[in-house]
């Protein structure tokens, strides 16, 4: 999952450190970490996510998800999947375009530096 500086600043405020939960790849990307298949935040025991009130804004928006040759489409292996109307679902399409292009400026950055 791709995260945002403002997902990150959130989660640091909370108490999280970020070697923690965000991995960097060498395009500049921030992405949440992963342990054993699961998000560094996912509870296993509990079967729900640990910071669900700070959760990334791309957590808030699934299961809508840019796929990169069909546009804004529905993860279908959300099992909420079904839920969605083609009307929320191009409204969060929208949400969804716009955080890429945040996350991808931010990435420029990094990549700069």
């Amino acid at each position: 999952m791709l995260i945002s500086n403002a997902d990150i600043e959130r989660l640091e405020k909370k108490g999280y450190n970020k070697r923690f939960f965000v991995k960097f790849d060498r395009d500049g990307y921030a992405k949440l970490r992963n342990q054993q298949g699961c998000c560094v935040f996912y509870d296993d025991k509990k079967r729900r996510c640990k910071v669900r009130a700070d959760r990334p804004f791309g957590c808030r928006i699934y299961p809508v998800v840019y796929h990169e040759t069909k546009g804004i489409v529905v993860d279908y292996i959300c099992k909420a999947h079904y839920t969605l109307t083609e009307k929320q679902k191009a409204k969060i399409g929208k949400r969804t375009m716009e955080l890429l292009e945040r996350i991808d400026a931010e990435a420029e950055k990094r990549r700069e530096k």
